[in-house]
């Protein structure tokens, strides 16, 4: 998936009961997080975004839940919206209501 935010990466790193989508920008010692649970088969409940100040303000946030929206097309799953700022992403994109799991 393009990035808005030049030579961001994003990669996703699977974990026993969820995962987590990792931001990182060249010269950069920091990375931001958009970290997510399993609650059962198909849906997804998105916990914690989470930039550090160092590379904040660079879209790195609106990138990650980006990813996780790509992602859920591709491949099937539902969102919960746990996380305030994926819940805010979720409101300002009307055309992302399918993808919302409660």
């Amino acid at each position: 998936m393009a990035s808005d935010t030049p030579q961001l990466t994003i990669t996703h790193e699977a974990l026993p009961a969820g995962g987590k989508y990792i931001a990182t920008l060249p010269g950069e010692d920091v990375t931001g997080h958009l970290e997510w649970e399993t609650r059962e088969e198909g849906i997804r409940i998105a916990t914690h975004t989470i930039v550090p100040k160092a590379i904040g303000g660079r879209g790195v946030a609106g990138e990650l839940v980006k990813r996780l929206i790509a992602d859920a097309r591709e491949q099937g799953f539902k969102i919960v919206p746990q996380c305030w700022y994926v819940a805010k992403k979720f409101d300002q994109n009307p055309d992302w209501a399918d993808l919302r799991a409660e």
